[in-house]
This record gives structure tokens, C-alpha cells and sequence, in this order.
């Protein structure tokens, strides 16, 4: 028996016969070079979103998916987006489906900014409603990711690591985020080597990469790093600074603390006549003599000229 294609229920009714008194609808030719699988079939049904009617929805009816793709942006960026929504309306619908167990109510599957900025506007959203099973709407989700390349390396690793917990199959994961195996591992790694409250402390620090990261995870396991870092996050000068600075305050805040050593305290050497013209300190590694040109103003000049010969004779020793 044929596997239905994935997402088929985004395409719409199909097309009625000209004999059953209806206009035919043409279905959309697709191109021979198309994506296939998963992906591809994502990549359709959002083409045949923006040929189909949206529908006006009260934001207040729309609730989050069970994971979320994106963390919250800086405060100036979003005030920036909203204020063009205002001004212009909303150009780009949002995505979304009938609530899997609430009647009357939707879930959204992208168009998170878009809605929070219509909602903020006072206005309804324009949206297109489809049925789609929690696969689908990750699919979904992760296709308009794809399209943007807008998610920061944090929001990635934490969305593949969350939809993980949540029980999804990591094929779905993968195609998702378009990577494969080796890198949704690594995704989900730095993800869970990271307390999930400071990642979303921190915000989406578009520019800072897996590397700092990753560093990160290992500077917040030391002793009470992570409390310090929760405690400077909760500060509100801090909460107001943009997420890449805020992720630089505190990668500083966790580095090692540098254990200054210890000298240890120099012994005088005193001469047969009573002139204390040197003084030393060792350790494992090396012996730092001091001459004391004051007290003996010309013995430096001496033992470096006698040095060689000094040296020889303590090899000599060793024959």
C-alpha cells in the first residue's frame, strides 16, 4: 500500500470534475528538480499557502506549540519590527493549525514575531489554518527556518534538544533543521551541557558561535558559577543589554579564577666576613639568585665573569 505523502492535508481539497458542474482547480505543477521527501513536501505546502485565503483570527485564540523554535529577541529589534507591522500591516500570513485538544482555539506553527507584533498593534492576524499532525508542525516550522537562516546557533541546538525531550524521532529532528546526524548530536549537546534558564537568560546571541558555547557549559559547571550567573541575569541593567553582550558578561563572570602563586620567601647568604651580598629562592623548577650591589658593588660583575669557569668545574663532578 502507498505511504500518504507527508503533509498532503496542506494542499486543500483537490480539484472537482468539470462533469460535476464545478470550475476545474488546477493542482500546481511541480518541477521535476523539486525537493522530495519530507522537506519537499514542506517546501510545497507553503508555496500553496500564499496562492490560498487566509483567514482574520483574534491573536487572543492562538496558542504556542508544545516546543518552541525561537527564543525571544532584544527588546530594540522587536520594538523596530513592530513599529513596521504598524505601519504598513501585516505583509507575510502566519501559519497555523486548529488546537489538537482545545475546540475553538489554534497552535501556531510559525509566525511567532509576526503574531506577538499584530496582538501588540491591536489588530487581527492574518493566518492560514491547515490540519497538521506535531511532525507536520515541526516540519513546517523548520522549513521557514530553513528559508530565513536566521536562527542563532544557541536557538537551534536548544529546539533540537527540546523537541527531542518532547519525544520526537530524530529523522524529524533532522529534517527540521536540514543537518545531519553528526550535527544534530552536536546541536543537542551543547544544548544540555547548558542550564535551559540561563540559555533563555542569555537570548539568542546571533553572534556568538558553538565554540563559546561550548566553553560556556564548561566554565558554568565549576562550583557556584551557574547561581552567579542566574544572579547577574536577574539584574535589570543586564537584562537590558542585547542578548550577544549579555552572553559576554557572563562567559567573564564564569571564567577560572587565575591562582596567583605563591613566592616563596628569599634566603639571605652571608660571606665569611660577614657581607651578606646575595640572597636566593628555589623551587621544583628554578633558583633565582639576587646579588646585593649595595653591600657588595663589584661581586656580580665577578661571579658572571666566573661563571664558565664555574660551570665546568661542576661538570667535571659529574664525570
Amino acid at each position: 500500500m502507498a505511504r500518504k505523502h507527508l503533509l498532503s492535508d496542506l494542499a486543500g481539497p483537490k480539484a472537482q470534475s468539470a462533469g460535476e458542474g464545478e470550475a476545474t482547480v488546477q493542482d500546481p505543477v511541480t518541477p521535476q528538480y523539486a525537493p522530495r521527501g519530507a522537506i519537499g513536501a514542506v517546501s510545497r505546502s507553503i508555496e500553496l499557502l500564499k496562492s490560498q485565503s487566509l483567514t482574520d483570527l483574534d491573536p487572543d485564540l492562538i496558542d504556542s506549540p508544545s516546543v518552541i523554535d525561537r527564543l525571544d529577541e532584544d527588546g530594540e529589534q522587536f520594538k523596530e519590527f513592530a513599529r513596521n507591522i504598524r505601519e504598513n500591516g501585516q505583509q507575510v500570513p502566519i501559519l497555523v493549525r486548529p488546537h489538537p485538544s482545545i475546540a475553538g482555539r489554534y497552535q501556531i506553527a510559525y509566525g511567532r514575531r509576526r503574531l506577538r507584533a499584530v496582538k501588540a498593534a491591536g489588530l487581527k492576524v492574518k493566518a492560514a489554518v491547515r490540519t497538521m499532525t506535531d511532525d507536520e508542525l515541526v516540519l513546517a516550522q523548520g522549513q521557514e527556518n530553513s528559508a530565513r537562516q536566521d536562527l542563532s546557533f544557541i536557538e537551534r541546538a536548544l529546539y533540537a534538544a527540546e523537541l527531542e525531550a518532547k519525544g520526537f524521532q530524530r529523522p524529524v529532528i533532522m529534517a527540521a533543521l536540514a543537518v545531519d546526524k553528526s550535527n544534530l548530536s552536536r546541536l543537542i549537546q551543547a544544548a544540555t551541557q547548558l542550564p535551559a534558564d540561563i540559555i533563555r537568560g542569555i537570548g539568542a546571541a546571533p553572534k556568538t558561535g558553538r565554540d563559546r558555547w561550548g566553553e560556556l557549559g564548561t566554565r558554568l559547571s565549576k562550583d557556584d558559577a551557574a547561581d552567579r550567573a542566574r544572579a547577574l541575569l536577574s539584574d535589570e541593567e543586564v537584562k537590558a543589554l542585547p542578548s550577544d553582550e549579555r552572553f559576554a558578561r557572563i562567559f567573564e563572570l564564569a571564567a577560572p579564577k587565575k591562582v596567583k602563586k605563591e613566592k616563596s620567601a628569599a634566603t639571605t647568604w652571608q660571606a665569611d666576613d660577614g657581607v651578606k651580598a646575595a640572597s636566593f629562592r628555589q623551587d621544583k623548577r628554578t633558583l633565582t639568585l639576587i646579588i646585593d650591589k649595595k653591600a657588595a658593588p663589584e661581586f656580580g660583575d665577578y661571579l658572571m665573569s666566573m661563571l664558565p669557569e664555574i660551570y665546568a668545574s661542576f661538570k667535571k663532578t659529574k664525570q
